[in-house]
C-alpha cells in the first residue's frame, strides 16, 4: 500500500479524488499514518469530517469499515454478536452424532458433562458474527476505519471503544483476543452535540473542522464541476456564507452549497437574482423558519445596495396611511388623537346623562344630595341585622 511521503504529497494526493485539504488538516492526515494513532475531527455538520475518510481510502486503496452510530446502540452492533440462526441449524443437524456421544453414558450427569464439553464447538469463529470494529481488526489487508457520528452513541459505546483505539484489538470472552495484524487508519467524527469522555480523547490525535474560508469553499465548488460560471460561484459561495451568519438552526454546509451550485447550473441561470435564489432556498435551507430568515435576507446578499421595506411598513393594504409616524393625514379624515383627547375633557356630557321619555327629550339631572351622617347610619343598620341574623 503506498504511503504519503510528505504534507505537500498528502495535499496532491487528496485533491486527486476530489478532496481540497489545507496544510492543518494535511499535517494531521499525514500523522496519522505514521504513528498509527486514530483521528478524531469535531465540527460542525457538513465541513467534510465523514468524506475525509472516504477519500483516506481512496487514495491509500483501502477498503473503508464504517460504523454509523446512533442513540442506544450497543456493542453487539459496533463489535460482533452470535449466529444463534446459525447455531441452532447446526444443532439440529448433528442431533444423531450428539446422541452417539451420550449413548453409553451411564448416568443424566454424565451426559451432561460429555455435551458441556462440546460448548466450544458452537461458540466459535464458524459462529461468529463480525461487525465493523471486529472486521477491521482481523481484516487481513489494511482498511481506513470510520467511526461517524459518535457523539450520537451512548457514553457505554465510547468504553467498547477503548480498547480497540488503544490497542487495536477486540476481546471475545468465549474464543479470545483479536489483534490486527495491520493496524487500520481510525477516523471518528462529532458533530458536538454532547462532549466526549476525556479517556477516548486521549486516545486519539485532535482536529477541529470549521467552515473553509471563502477562497477554499470556491476552490471546492469548482473540484466539483457544478457547471455554474466561475464568476456566479464566487457570487454565491459569499451568499452562502452570508447566510451562515444568521441565527439558523442548521447553518448551509459545503455539500449543500455544491448542490446550490448544481441546481442553478441545471436551471441555466446567468445571473443570480434574489428571485431565483428565493425560489431555489430549499437547498441549503431546511427548516421553515429559517427560510424566512434566509428569504429575508437574500435581497441584501445579492445586492447590499437593494432596498427592503422595513417589516410591519408598505404593506399595501390600501389605506394610504403611509406610516410616517407623525400621523398626518390628508385624507380629511379625524386625527384619532384629538378624539382621544376629547373623551378624557371634563364635563364633556354636560348634564344630560339620562332622558325623559314622557317631554320627549333629554332633561338636566342633578346629582342627589347625601347628607354627612348618611353612611353611618347605613354601617350602623347594617351591624344591627347582622346580629339579628
Amino acid at each position: 500500500m503506498p504511503q504519503f511521503e510528505s504534507v505537500d504529497q498528502v495535499i496532491d494526493e487528496l485533491a486527486a479524488v476530489g478532496y481540497i485539504a489545507d496544510t492543518r488538516l494535511a499535517t494531521t492526515v499525514f500523522l496519522v499514518t505514521r504513528l498509527d494513532k486514530p483521528l478524531l475531527i469535531e465540527g460542525p455538520a457538513g465541513v467534510g469530517k465523514t468524506e475525509l475518510a472516504k477519500a483516506l481510502a481512496a487514495v491509500s486503496g483501502r477498503q473503508l469499515l464504517r460504523l454509523q452510530c446512533y442513540e442506544g446502540q450497543d456493542e453487539t452492533k459496533a463489535l460482533y454478536e452470535w449466529d444463534y440462526g446459525k447455531q441452532l441449524l447446526y444443532t439440529q443437524i448433528l442431533r444423531e452424532k450428539i446422541g452417539q456421544v451420550v449413548a453409553d453414558a451411564p448416568d443424566l450427569a454424565t451426559a451432561v458433562d460429555r455435551i458441556g464439553a462440546q460448548e466450544s464447538v458452537f461458540f466459535s469463529e464458524r459462529f461468529l458474527a463480525p461487525r465493523p470494529l471486529l472486521e477491521a481488526i482481523r481484516s487481513e489487508e489494511p482498511v481506513v476505519l470510520l467511526i461517524d457520528e459518535v457523539d450520537r452513541a451512548d457514553e457505554a459505546l465510547e468504553a467498547v471503544l477503548l480498547e480497540t483505539l488503544a490497542e487495536y484489538q477486540v476481546s471475545v470472552p468465549e474464543v479470545g483476543t483479536f489483534t490486527a495484524k495491520q493496524p487500520p487508519w481510525v477516523i471518528l467524527t462529532s458533530n458536538n452535540t454532547r462532549d466526549l469522555s476525556a479517556a477516548l480523547k486521549r486516545r486519539c490525535l485532535h482536529l477541529f473542522l470549521d467552515y473553509p474560508s471563502a477562497e477554499r469553499e470556491l476552490e471546492i465548488v469548482r473540484s466539483k464541476q457544478t457547471g455554474l460560471p466561475d464568476a456566479l460561484a464566487e457570487q454565491l459561495v459569499g451568499i452562502v456564507r452570508g447566510l451562515r451568519e444568521l441565527d439558523l438552526r442548521k447553518s448551509p454546509s459545503i455539500s449543500e452549497t455544491i448542490d446550490w451550485a448544481r441546481t442553478l447550473a441545471v436551471l441555466g441561470v446567468q445571473e443570480l437574482s434574489s428571485a431565483i435564489l428565493s425560489d431555489t432556498a430549499s437547498v441549503v435551507v431546511k427548516y421553515d423558519k429559517d427560510v424566512r430568515k434566509a428569504l429575508g435576507a437574500l435581497p441584501r446578499l445579492v445586492d447590499p445596495n437593494a432596498v427592503v421595506p422595513e417589516p410591519g411598513h408598505g404593506h399595501g393594504h390600501g389605506h394610504g396611511h403611509g406610516h410616517g409616524h407623525g400621523h398626518d393625514h390628508d385624507h380629511g379624515e379625524p386625527d384619532g388623537r384629538a378624539i382621544r383627547a376629547a373623551k378624557d375633557t371634563p364635563g364633556r356630557h354636560g348634564n344630560t346623562y339620562g332622558s325623559d321619555p314622557l317631554n320627549g327629550g333629554p332633561k338636566p339631572v342633578t346629582p342627589a344630595k347625601v347628607s354627612a351622617d348618611r353612611g353611618s347610619r347605613s354601617f350602623t343598620a347594617g351591624l344591627g341585622r347582622k346580629r339579628a341574623l
